[in-house]
């Protein structure tokens, strides 16, 4: 019996797009599906020539063929798509805008979790990379957006190192593990230093949040630099339903430089979530988180330990939280997402003081 066509084309429904996160029916990327023999052949035609998930279209199709009747085996060749398939593909993802704008595309009810800090060296970086993952551990579409422009290594952190795909003027992030992350660090060689001035960094969080392709998110995870610069405020500008969460160090110096952090958030609008406080132990002294948090008025979300294994599996790019979840830092980490989930917009905003 010859496998039915039709049959084998809803099959190919269930071929998700592993970059764009949508079937490949759906993004028109499927092309001349015959059979012969029980033999099925088609082709995909790619965004760009030598796209590196391919393997992953190879698996996917071999599974969802399996169940159709009459498939003994497929053969699978790959095309690109031509300039005027790659606009139609583009103006279709933008939902319809056949030009670049600067309109931010993330779904309405997407919360935005913007992990800040007062001063570096806090462990922000991998707090970042590690709640993520728990966001995504508890089913949630997780994107990262890592804004902090002169100390990117979250891509480090997560072990993803292929390179973003540019399709027209709309880029795709890469995605590892079902987690998205856009990072200047891919756009610079080896370790080059970002020397921009305030108009450029906004100019490239402005980009990170218009012409990057997140689709359909739950959650955007967002690295900010430390301190209270350019960045934080063009963050406020460009999402003022921000939600913050301050991380700090147990000593005092951190706790007074962290609330300055805190500060800035509320004064552009952002809602302060709660406190982290990373690195607990006798190191770094006792206390500094849950005086921070009665000093803002807000929760103690989580105590992290200094922990030698987070910092190890974050050299390795494999997050802890994924690695080694029955460790005391990942349950911790876990316990914060799951807190800082829990907590709804309207239990989180504080009225703002009035400025003279």
């Amino acid at each position: 019996m010859e496998p039915d066509r039709d049959a084998i084309l809803r099959a190919l429904d269930g071929v998700i797009d592993p970059e764009l996160q949508r079937p490949v029916t759906e993004l028109d990327m499927v092309r001349d599906v015959s059979s012969a023999d029980g033999i099925v052949s088609l082709t995909i035609v790619l965004t760009i020539a030598g796209c590196p998930l391919r393997e992953s279209f190879q698996q996917q199709i071999d599974k969802v063929l399996a169940d159709v009747p009459g498939v003994r085996g497929f053969e699978l060749s790959f095309g690109v798509m031509t300039p005027e398939e790659r606009q139609a593909l583009t103006t279709k993802l933008r939902g319809g805008a056949t030009e670049r704008d600067t309109v931010i595309r993330l779904p309405r009810d997407c919360r935005v979790i913007a992990v800040a800090s007062g001063k570096g060296g806090v462990g922000k970086s991998s707090l970042t990379a590690n709640l993520a993952v728990a966001f995504s551990q508890m089913g949630k579409r997780v994107g990262i957006l890592d804004a902090d422009i002169y100390g990117h290594s979250i891509p480090h952190i997560l072990g993803i190192h292929q390179k973003p795909v540019a399709v027209d003027e709309m880029i795709v992030p890469p995605v590892k593990d079902g987690l998205k992350l856009m990072s200047i660090g891919f756009f610079l060689d080896d370790n080059e230093p970002v020397m921009w001035r305030g108009p450029m960094l906004h100019r490239a969080l402005e980009q990170f949040l218009t012409d990057v392709h997140w689709g359909d998110l739950d959650v955007l995870v967002i690295d900010m630099p430390p301190g209270t610069g350019d960045i934080s405020i063009s963050l406020g500008q460009l999402l003022p339903r921000a939600e913050v969460v301050v991380v700090t160090t147990p000593q005092k110096l951190a706790q007074d430089v962290a609330s300055r952090a805190a500060s800035m958030a509320r004064k552009t609008n952002m809602r302060l979530l709660g406190v982290i406080e990373n690195m607990t132990g006798e190191v770094f002294g006792t206390g500094g988180g849950e005086s921070l948090a009665g000093q803002l008025d807000v929760p103690l979300l989580g105590q992290v330990p200094l922990d030698p294994l987070l910092r190890e599996q974050g050299d390795l790019g494999e997050p802890i939280v994924a690695s080694h979840p029955d460790s005391e830092s990942a349950q911790t980490i876990v316990g914060i997402a799951e807190a800082i989930a829990a907590r709804t917009t309207g239990s989180i905003v504080k009225s703002l003081p009035l400025v003279s």
